[in-house]
């Protein structure tokens, strides 16, 4: 009997060569998948859906292709991953990692045919990736001190992140926007404050954002269109409960006035509790549940703003907003904090009615409209929005930044071809390989430009040699270009997240040397 039979049926291994073989590859095909995104030259993806309806979803956002991709390869999965945690980190470089992990591994599987032992490889790229991080710690610019110059720099930042998403046409104005948005956060990361609300209709150019907060719901019947100088109670209460529901409810009785009594009863208790909110002082309530006619009458009896149905992110933002705390009993007003704000009105954009709360307590909320031809122009200005949000309220918390369009690339390369060079053994080829995968990511960039590559990344290392050189590809153009004057930047997090986690998945998928496969399970055996 042979040693296959350790493993059951439909188990299967792959062992040595052959596993390694099959991890490389599959790495290396969703690299070649997303490498053609990057860049502003970078082309988008429709993702079609096999569900009903056949959604379809159109983006170059690197983590939302491939979250979208059913895979089977392993080492393809753990690309998908650090993507994804790339995307939950630091918002941006989605793309870049996955193609900077999928560039090491193509030079490692070289260095494998050629008798390296992986092991040599890993420790390679170990010393390589430390290398390239200082080299980038020793270039980065640091604004903190001088806001006029960092807001700056947050600019060309913004307009950067932007420049290969769907907004480029538009990127100074998203820019500013992402920015007056950001800046208002007041350095928390927390990018809950801010709405971003979508309005099929108009143009990308009609997007704004407004400083106070708008909620996607409409004014209930009877009642006030406008209040100034708001006192608003944020609750999560059921306000539903005046008529006896017919499902659910056990009620036994022998008459059917009975029901009526339980139901006055019930309205009694309603009333009651509407009094215990109207006894707050304020003016408008906002629920989280649904408020019945009964209960609405009151309000619009009393004067008061009702707005039922509030989604729960809503509310929370509101209550972020206006200062207020959500609140769910209404016993002993005087420990609820109310929220407030200066004017409530409806505001239409586009044919939908949307409540206005402006003049709000903190400042540090803040609604984006986006207005954009069709719903899935309007996903993917999100997307991007998102990204340029997270890239800009990482760069708020660590202030360094460094120049962009494949300088940094250039940079790490340089300094690790000359570590490469020190290293005595066979060490010394795994650096040298870590340094062609970082020069990858500028030849792609050119590459998906359209442009003569190998020339143009020889001209830039040559620029390298120089001190003190700011040259990057300029796509526009196609040339070399200096990233400084042209306002090319990037935060040192972002980088400093794709460098880290590309070098740590290339390193994981370069230990295996055994896939197992576990058997199928059978169908009967449910029965």
């Amino acid at each position: 009997m042979t040693i296959e039979k350790i493993l059951k049926d439909d188990a299967s291994e792959e062992k040595g060569e052959r596993a390694r073989m099959a991890s490389f590859v599959g790495a290396i095909a969703i690299t070649d998948l997303v490498k053609t995104t990057l860049g502003p030259k970078g082309m988008d993806k429709i993702l079609q859906s096999t569900g009903r309806g056949h959604e379809v979803a159109v983006t170059n956002d690197g983590a939302t292709i491939l979250k979208s991709l059913h895979i089977d390869n392993p080492a393809a999965k753990v690309l998908i991953d650090i993507s994804k945690v790339q995307d939950d980190e630091v918002g941006d470089g989605t793309t870049s990692v996955v193609v900077l992990a999928g560039e090491l591994l193509r030079e490692a599987e070289k260095l494998v045919a050629a008798k390296i032992h992986p092991m040599t490889i890993i420790s390679g790229y170990r010393m390589a990736a430390e290398c390239a991080r200082t080299a980038l710690l020793q270039r980065v610019v640091d604004n903190k001190e001088n806001a006029e110059k960092f807001k700056l720099d947050l600019m060309k930042i913004a307009m950067t992140t932007l420049s290969s998403k769907i907004l480029s046409q538009d990127k100074e104005h998203f820019a500013q926007l992402a920015v007056d948005a950001v800046m208002r956060l007041k350095g928390s990361t927390n990018l809950e404050a801010i709405q971003i609300i979508k309005k099929p209709g108009g143009s990308l150019k009609d997007s704004f954002l407004d400083e106070g907060f708008i909620l996607d719901k409409k004014i209930g019947l009877g009642q006030p269109k406008r209040i100034e100088n708001a006192k608003i109670l944020v609750a999560n209460t059921a306000m539903d409960t005046d008529k006896v529901k017919i499902y659910g409810a056990r009620v036994r009785v022998d008459s059917m006035s009975k029901v009526a009594e339980i139901e006055g009863a019930e309205k009694e208790k309603m009333r009651e509790k509407v009094k215990k909110i109207l006894g707050h002082g304020i003016n408008c309530f906002v629920n989280r549940q649904l408020i019945y006619n009964f209960p609405e009458e009151l309000f619009a009896d009393a004067g008061i703003l009702a707005i039922e149905h509030a989604d729960f992110d809503g509310i929370e933002r509101l209550a972020l907003v206006t200062g207020g705390e959500i609140a769910s009993t209404f016993d002993n007003p005087e420990s609820v904090k109310l929220g407030h704000c200066k004017v409530i009105e409806e505001i239409m954009i586009g044919e939908d009615k949307l409540i206005h709360f402006s003049g709000v307590e903190m400042g540090q909320a803040c609604t984006i409209v986006l207005r954009g031809a069709s719903h899935h122009v309007l996903d993917e200005a999100e997307r991007s929005l998102h990204d340029a949000l997270c890239v800009l309220s990482q760069t708020v918390n660590d202030t360094r930044v460094l120049l962009g369009g494949g300088w940094p690339e250039m940079v790490m390369a340089k300094e690790v071809d000359e570590l490469a060079r020190k290293t005595p053994g066979k060490k010394s080829h795994a650096i040298e390989a870590f340094s062609r995968a970082l020069v990858a990511i500028p030849t792609i960039i050119a590459d998906n430009a359209g442009l003569d590559s190998a020339d143009l990344v020889a001209k830039l290392r040559a620029e390298h040699h120089k001190e003190g050189c700011n040259a990057g590809i300029d796509v526009i153009s196609g040339s070399v270009g200096d990233m400084a004057e042209l306002g090319i930047s990037e935060a040192f997090k972002v980088k400093q997240a794709v460098l880290l986690s590309a070098t740590e998945a290339a390193e994981m998928i370069l230990r295996v040397d055994e896939i197992i496969t576990c058997a199928p399970r059978k169908r009967e055996d449910r029965m």
